[in-house]
């Protein structure tokens, strides 16, 4: 349940791949997913605490969410900052073909237990579609084409075959291949590339940096100060953006960011962000 302001542009199309899920929540088509199948507990996100498989006290009968238009007030931000990639819809509309937990409590249980299963492979089909985009990746194109199809191939199967999947394994096999195009990406850019890779830079002063190119996967950059900040063709895959401060930053052509990085931090109108994603409305 994204707080974002419109639809981002749609991906370059690619005649020789499969038609990909959507990859982005639609809860119009979600039987609420993300407000019962997923725990979260008190904190600055969340004002109460929820287990794992229990509806949100939120939640109405009709699966929309009764405070949605003032969760940031409510003390629900985490909320606004989720994306579940579209693995809600294919859930609820396919693995399941439309029979919901309330009706049929008898899939609650195997609907919850697949839809983190189905949100990797979701997330793991938006990587890899970027990848795809980039001419700079194209020595590794045809392997990526490979992993395309096998998780797309996954998200149509049936909830049992979902259950026993290791996406785990998976998710290794891809991250090799998105690393790759990390490396033949940002070796395009000239000079010297700062490497941050899961580093610790919470609150760091990065105010006006020079990041072009910069390897950022895994960062820890809660509070810190990107304002002005050149982040273009920084590789972003899993930096933790929580309160980062990203106004006059220019993102365009951040490689891997997501919408739920934007979501989870501050910008303003002057933010420059890749035209695929949307600029957040609490964005002042």
């Amino acid at each position: 349940m994204d707080d974002v302001s419109s639809t981002p542009a749609a991906r370059p199309a690619q005649p020789d791949l499969p038609d990909l899920p959507v990859l982005q929540a639609d809860c119009a088509n979600c039987f609420a997913l993300c407000c019962v199948a997923l725990p979260f507990a008190r904190s600055n996100d969340f004002a109460v605490n929820k287990p794992a498989g229990t509806p949100c006290k939120s939640l109405r009968e009709d699966f929309r969410c009764g405070i949605h238009t003032r969760l940031r007030d409510s003390g629900f931000q985490g909320c606004t900052v989720f994306d579940c990639f579209g693995a809600g819809q294919q859930v609820s509309q396919v693995t399941f073909g439309g029979r919901d937990w309330r009706t049929d409590p008898g899939t609650a249980r195997r609907m919850f237990d697949v839809f983190p299963v189905m949100r990797q492979l979701h997330e793991l089909l938006f990587y890899v579609a970027e990848a795809l985009t980039l001419p700079d990746a194209a020595p590794v194109h045809a392997q990526l084409r490979d992993a395309l199809t096998e998780t797309e191939e996954w998200t149509r199967a049936d909830a049992r075959a979902l259950a026993d999947l290791d996406v785990g394994a998976l998710r290794q096999k891809i991250n090799t291949l998105l690393l790759k195009t990390s490396e033949l990406v940002r070796a395009k850019v000239p000079g010297r590339k700062k490497n941050h890779r899961g580093a610790d830079l919470m609150g760091a002063r990065l105010s006006g940096a020079d990041l072009r190119g910069a390897n950022l996967r895994g960062a820890y950059l809660i509070a810190a100060d990107l304002s002005r900040a050149d982040l273009r063709t920084a590789d972003l895959i899993g930096a933790d953006l929580r309160d980062a401060n990203l106004r006059d930053a220019d993102l365009r052509n951040a490689v891997f960011l997501t919408q739920p990085q934007l979501n989870a931090a501050h910008g303003n109108p002057t933010t420059h962000i890749p035209p695929t994603l949307t600029r957040p409305t609490h964005w002042a």
